[in-house]
């Protein structure tokens, strides 16, 4: 669900994929963002970035700087 979620999925959009309940969702992200101590989706994002649960495909090419 971090990663639904990190890739910017909606709580409803994650229940259509999971078959389960937008509010279902909604309580497993904040038992998410409690077990890695963030308070937002930005948050849980970066989290899942940091630890290498995207796949690099997800990020976007960054521009050397000159």
């Amino acid at each position: 669900m971090l990663r639904l979620l990190a890739v910017g999925l909606s709580n409803k959009e994650i229940a259509q994929r999971l078959v389960i309940t937008p509010k279902t969702v909604g309580n497993h992200v904040e038992h998410i963002y409690g077990k890695i101590d963030v308070r937002a989706r930005a948050g849980a994002g970066l989290f899942a970035m940091q630890h290498g649960l995207l796949p690099e495909e997800t990020f976007p090419a960054v521009a050397p700087v000159a």
